[in-house]
């Protein structure tokens, strides 16, 4: 239960985020930190819907969503869900303007997580199929 409490932090931020942005009343310091470099903004998609993405499935991190042959871990799920609504709900507040790039920055994101893990190879599995390189070794 306690490894539910840095996810459920994130997403306060983040709906305090999208709180102050539907109604224009974004704190000073993150307005400077938006306002002050370009692409600010798709770089921020990219970061806060990663760092999300990453704790769910750090928070969850056996269970997963089988669709098929296919099964995604449901943090990612849930992230990429929380993306397209938030970014679609931009079509009902008139002073936003929904961005198919923020979205795809927000996915690449998402995606981005799911190597983080990865950084240290004990958390990875290793992939023992034969592959093209493993192939000429035998």
């Amino acid at each position: 239960m306690k490894k539910f409490l840095l996810p459920l932090a994130f997403l306060v931020f983040m709906g305090l985020v999208i709180f102050w942005a539907n109604t224009n009343t974004m704190p000073l310091p993150l307005r400077r930190l938006y306002g002050g470099f370009p692409l600010a903004d798709k770089i921020g998609h990219f970061v806060i819907y990663g760092v999300f993405a990453y704790l769910l499935t750090w928070a969850m991190p056996a269970r997963r969503l089988h669709l098929g042959r296919f099964s995604l871990p449901l943090g990612i799920v849930i992230a990429a869900a929380f993306a397209t609504l938030e970014e679609a709900s931009q079509f009902l507040v008139a002073r936003r303007t929904p961005d198919l790039l923020d979205l795809l920055l927000g996915y690449l994101g998402i995606y981005a997580s799911t190597w983080i893990p990865c950084a240290s190879k004990t958390n990875c599995k290793q992939d023992k199929s034969p592959g093209p390189e493993r192939s000429a070794e035998r």
